[in-house]
This record gives structure tokens, C-alpha cells and sequence, in this order.
């Protein structure tokens, strides 16, 4: 009777242990195969290694699901911008800024607020699209999601652009544009997955 039952002790152990392996295995998998998606879509953006190194911690909330990814692309964006916008905002006190430099960042500050908020309303909107719908009122709503990433990536050229000309050249112009430069090729990146989303509609 005693050893029957750890017979079926022993079996039911091995059981469990044969079920935590196929489940674990299972998961690696799926794990790989949503990542491999990522860097699949990434491919089809300006910056694909950025892209990848962005977005493929998360893969597990991703899913091969392309809307998914690019809203995803866009949070990555958001945050991206919101943290330039507080450097910039800090520039404001850099030592020796002259009064020119000083008029540039502020411009540029402001540049990144809209930024900020033109991100935030593609995000938003973004999230409002009925999945596998491809009607009238889903490719509005689209437009409006291209139309306002588009409007930021033009901000981020503006705030650079104030930047320009031999006078304005320096380590303030450095600092601002390596943030600006990461913005910029995050907007890019979100919105060539918003398109490879609306491509699949």
C-alpha cells in the first residue's frame, strides 16, 4: 500500500516536472517568435537597430500584433520626447548661452511641447481604432494618427533648424542635438509602424 503510493507519488512529481518543462518550453518559444516579429517590422523603419532595442523588451505585451507595435513605438516616443523637454528646459541655464542661444532653446522648448502633445493625441487615437475594422471612421481616425506623428517629427527638425549657422555652433548645439537627433529617430521609427499597420487594413 506504502509503496503504491509513492509510486504514484513519484509519477504524478514526474508529471508535474514533464508539464513545467513543455509549458516553459512553450513560452520560450512564443517568446522568440514575438520578438522575431519585432525585428522583422523594425526592418521596414529608417533606424531598425534602434527600433529593435527600443521595443523588444516588450515583446511579451506586443504579440505580434502590429497595432500593438506601434503603439508601443509611440509610448517609446512620448517618453523620449518628455525627457527632452525637461533637458531643454534646463539648457535654459547653461553657463555663457548667449542671448541668441538662449531665444534657440526656448524655441526649441517649445517645439518639443507640441511635440509632446501631438505624440500623445496619435497615441490616444490610435488606441480608439475598433481592431479589424477598415472602415470610413477608421481611416480617419489613421489620418489623424500619420497627420499629428508627421506634425512632431517636423517640430523636432524645427527645433534644430534653430540652431543652425556657424554662430550657433558649440557644446550647447551638441547636447540639445544628440536629445533631439533620439527623438527624431523614434518619431520616425512609430511612424513607419503606424504605416506598416495601416498596410495590413
Amino acid at each position: 500500500m506504502a509503496r503504491n503510493f509513492e509510486l504514484s507519488l513519484i509519477l504524478f512529481v514526474l508529471y508535474l516536472s514533464t508539464a513545467a518543462i513543455v509549458m516553459a518550453r512553450n513560452l520560450e518559444e512564443e517568446s522568440s517568435g514575438d520578438t522575431e516579429f519585432i525585428k522583422a517590422s523594425c526592418e521596414t523603419t529608417s533606424y531598425p537597430d534602434r527600433c529593435f532595442q527600443s521595443l523588444s523588451s516588450y515583446a511579451s505585451e506586443i504579440k505580434k500584433q502590429p497595432r500593438k507595435l506601434a503603439e508601443t513605438a509611440l509610448a517609446v516616443s512620448i517618453a523620449r520626447a518628455k525627457s527632452a523637454k525637461t533637458y531643454v528646459s534646463e539648457m535654459t541655464d547653461y553657463k555663457g548661452i548667449t542671448k541668441r542661444q538662449h531665444e534657440a532653446v526656448a524655441d526649441c522648448l517649445e517645439e518639443m511641447g507640441d511635440t509632446v502633445d501631438r505624440l500623445s493625441n496619435s497615441l490616444k487615437e490610435l488606441k480608439h481604432l475598433e481592431e479589424g475594422d477598415s472602415g470610413e471612421d477608421f481611416w480617419f481616425c489613421l489620418s489623424n494618427v500619420r497627420t499629428w506623428t508627421s506634425a512632431a517629427l517636423t517640430d523636432e527638425t524645427a527645433c534644430m533648424d534653430g540652431f543652425g549657422g556657424k554662430a550657433m555652433a558649440g557644446e550647447l548645439k551638441s547636447l540639445i542635438r544628440t536629445h533631439i537627433v533620439s527623438v527624431a529617430e523614434e518619431t520616425s521609427n512609430a511612424l513607419a509602424l503606424i504605416n506598416d499597420f495601416a498596410s495590413k487594413h
